[in-house]
């Protein structure tokens, strides 16, 4: 069996258009902070990873990560990619737990752990490659004929540019909607209305046949949703998202309890113990890891065994080709979050900009191609002008 020869990361600095920031945009963990500007700053992805694995025969798998790139290249350079070369790539267990214990020390949250992530996609991306299958026949196969997906943007701005991104979004079937907070505790009662007036104003649009997700990037604290979820019950939110800081584990747990509005979170979690906490304290309703900081495929698969045994739904972030076949394997998995190809604001879109080959939504739906091995990516030159690419 050919060996691991090479791994090479760089990463992609954008540098074309952006959206500019605006006020309001979202609530997030930085709100509790007397600050000057972009309160969101910290959470904008305007930098991207890839890890590319090569073996012998000149195979290559891709990787990719989302959450402080420059400091995982370095991760990855340094640390994890003598341990995986020269290695056989199906050894993918093997591989996770060395990286992972040989980090343990230092790397078992945040760094480390998105690092092993885009090692991990890599591997998995190359073995789909060796045998001419999909990552997702990998895993189990198909669990649905498609995949269900729900509209994820409409970021928190005037009640009228929000129900207008929401009117065209129906245009295309989509099997819910997610919203964005942009008001807190800072903010007091004023900002409690208007909240409440654009959940009201976007479900005048939608409609209540269909899911509304609604997210607060942990930007809440305990006290203020305690306040907040008995005026949101009316709206039947699907779920409230991240209300407060993900090491806030009892916070969730009592906020969950309280059985108002599903509680969801997870996507600041990191590695199978940490997300089996969140399930075992029943912390959350809806568990939403995001598979390229979780550890990858090799652990979100176990992640989502002991979400499946005490039937706790999976839902992981941000959609992404990473996240769809995982989705496509597991029952547990019922639905998958979806960013609409835009211009640049948060960071989530430059997916598209550096990969090519994610699907489309049609009719609120996405296909995986049963014919396409491997994660079904490739790294794109198309918008290279737009891009510092480090080495």
């Amino acid at each position: 069996m050919t060996k691991i020869k090479s791994v090479r990361t760089r990463v992609w600095n954008w540098t074309g258009p952006t959206v500019p920031p605006t006020g309001n945009f979202c609530t997030n963990a930085s709100d509790v902070l007397w600050d000057k500007g972009d309160a969101m700053s910290s959470f904008r992805f305007h930098q991207w990873l890839t890890c590319e694995v090569e073996t012998e025969d000149g195979t290559i798998g891709i990787g990719n990560a989302a959450l402080a790139p420059t400091v995982v290249k370095k991760a990855i350079d340094d640390w994890f990619a003598p341990m995986v070369i020269g290695e056989d790539p199906f050894d993918y267990a093997y591989l996770w737990e060395k990286m992972y214990r040989r980090s343990h020390a230092w790397g078992r949250k945040g760094i480390g752990m998105t690092a092993i992530s885009a090692v991990d996609l890599a591997i998995w991306d190359l073995m789909g490659k060796l045998t001419g299958k999909p990552v997702f026949k990998l895993l189990g196969g198909r669990t649905k004929e498609k995949i269900p997906v729900y509209y994820s943007k409409l970021y928190a701005g005037p009640i009228e540019s929000m129900q207008a991104e929401a009117e065209e979004a129906r245009k295309h079937g989509y099997q819910g909607y997610k919203m964005r907070f942009g008001w807190g505790p800072k903010d007091g009662m004023a900002g409690m209305r208007e909240n409440l007036k654009r959940v009201e104003a976007v479900r005048e649009v939608v409609g209540y046949d269909v899911d509304l997700m609604l997210e607060c990037y942990q930007g809440w604290n305990v006290d203020y949703t305690k306040r907040m979820l008995p005026k949101l019950a009316k709206y039947e939110p699907r779920w409230l998202e991240e209300p407060v800081i993900a090491d806030d584990v009892e916070g969730y747990r009592e906020l969950n309890a309280m059985g108002i509005v599903p509680i969801s979170g997870g996507e600041h979690e990191f590695s199978v113990i940490g997300c089996k906490d969140l399930i075992e304290k029943k912390a959350v309703s809806v568990l939403q890891y995001d598979t390229n900081r979780v550890g990858g495929i090799t652990a979100a698969q176990k992640i989502n065994a002991i979400a499946e045994a005490f039937q706790l739904p999976v839902i992981p972030h941000a959609g992404q080709m990473h996240n769809y076949h995982l989705t496509m394997a597991n029952a547990n998995c019922m639905i998958a979050e979806y960013f609409p190809v835009h211009d640049v604001e948060v960071g989530n879109e430059l997916f598209y900009y550096i990969f090519e080959g994610d699907p489309d939504a049609v009719d609120g739906f996405i296909d995986l191609d049963d014919d396409k091995p491997g994660l079904g990516i490739s790294i794109t030159d198309k918008y290279l002008e737009h891009f510092e690419v480090t080495e």
